[in-house]
């Protein structure tokens, strides 16, 4: 019989290449691995941070409170409802949940995913659906002391962000200013202008968006009366980069690959652009104003989906439009009856969200409500408001401002009543 002998020097040296396979690869698992514990004491860490600042801020105004003897039911509801928060933030934080550490199992390794942790549940990974409901009373996490330029107050808080951790940026209109809100506290911080309206690089003239480019740690804002887009650092700015100039600009976002689209409230136009360029390429409207299916009247916000979708509030034609990329025309994806309140109609929407499965989620500012269209869905459902202009927690006066979270809990500005209010997702 024949038999095949190994030579011994090719056996040799497949062995050590194996013995040097499994030295590089252990060393390769321990550094993943050492990275994922730094991730997770780095994530516990900020998280221990955040509520500490969070309780120090009720502490203090509790403290407040009991000094100048002054305690209404109103502030003890509130600070009820905060502390609540506290708390549901903390369980969620401390039970065991698979989710958020996540070990790669598969015979195929990839290095740079083999160990992360997740901070949480990115929007489209929600399960939101037509039976989701949303607490109707809602929480006060920025202003709601009036008019007025003092930290713990607003005037015509207008776009809204988040940096995916509860703190909440808003454009303070009135007071030319950005301000930053962490959730809980009783102040807010100004991160960009607030040195009175002027085209001076630190100041800025009637601001109404801005929003947050990572990569960068920059805030990009919609400076609208100075006809320009200022690039703003997050951490101790001083001024702002002028990146975008000569443009009606409103409402703006960025999609995955960096491109900024701006909804030009002047020309009924929205327009893509790449870092560094001025002129840009026409995605929406371009032809006057009109309602025709290629026309926009006065576009106030803009959301772009993963496809590269836009979706734009058409404010003067009281209806969302929805233009896949590249296309000639929209089509509406909600209102588009002519400004009414029936549940086929809008009134001047503003602020624009969009979900994973199309769900449109619109700030229908003159009718004071939040109102979710489905996919394909010929009439709207209010989730929030709808009870006519109010400033109870359960009423709305002018919502603008509009963004859900990652757990699905609805953030919303109030153009009449000078505060920024949470929606908290129903637990079923």
């Amino acid at each position: 019989s024949f038999h095949w002998e190994k030579p011994d020097d090719l056996s040799s040296d497949l062995f050590d290449q194996i013995d040097q396979w499994k030295k590089i690869t252990i060393n390769k698992v321990e550094k993943a691995a050492e990275s994922a514990r730094h991730e997770l004491i780095e994530m516990i860490d900020k998280q221990r941070t955040t509520v500490t600042k969070q309780l120090e801020a009720i502490t203090n105004e509790i403290r407040t409170h009991r000094e100048e003897e002054n305690f209404l039911e109103d502030d003890i509801a509130r600070l009820r409802a905060k502390l609540n928060e506290i708390q549901k933030v903390l369980e969620q934080f401390t039970r065991q949940d698979t989710k958020r550490a996540i070990i790669a199992t598969n015979d195929e390794i990839d290095w740079d995913r083999i160990i992360y942790i997740a901070e949480g549940e990115e929007i489209e990974n929600l399960t939101l659906n037509a039976n989701t409901k949303w607490v109707q009373n809602g929480v006060i996490i920025a202003g709601g002391n009036g008019a007025g330029s003092g930290m713990n107050q607003l005037s015509i808080p207008l776009g809204l962000c988040t940096d995916g951790n509860q703190t909440v940026y808003i454009a303070d209109y009135l007071n030319h200013r950005i301000m930053e809100w962490e959730y809980g506290a009783t102040v807010g911080r100004v991160v960009a202008g607030g040195k009175g309206g002027g085209n001076r690089n630190d100041q800025l003239n009637y601001p109404v968006h801005a929003i947050i480019d990572r990569d960068r740690n920059n805030l990009i804002i919609s400076d609208y009366i100075n006809k320009r887009i200022v690039r703003w650092p997050r951490e101790n700015g001083t001024g702002g980069e002028i990146i975008i100039s000569n443009v009606g600009c409103w409402g703006l976002a960025l999609d995955d690959v960096g491109f900024i689209y701006i909804a030009d409230y002047d020309k009924h136009e929205v327009r893509r652009y790449r870092m560094g360029e001025n002129q840009g390429s026409l995605v929406a409207g371009g032809n006057g104003a009109g309602t025709g299916l290629n026309q926009l009247n006065h576009p106030r916000y803009v959301f772009v989906d993963e496809d590269h979708s836009i979706y734009v509030s058409d404010d003067s034609n009281h209806r969302v439009m929805k233009w896949t990329e590249g296309a000639k025309q929209g089509i509406i994806v909600a209102g588009g009856e002519g400004q009414g309140n029936a549940f086929n109609q809008l009134s001047n929407p503003y602020g624009v969200f969009v979900d994973h499965s199309g769900t449109v989620y619109v700030a229908d500012g003159s009718n004071h409500r939040i109102v979710r269209w489905c996919r394909g869905a010929t009439q709207g459902e209010v989730i929030v408001g709808g009870h006519g202009p109010g400033n109870k927690s359960n009423e709305l006066n002018i919502p603008f401002g509009l963004l859900l979270d990652r757990e699905g809990n609805i953030y919303l500005s109030e153009h009449n009543n000078h505060r920024v209010q949470k929606f908290n997702i129903q637990k079923r």
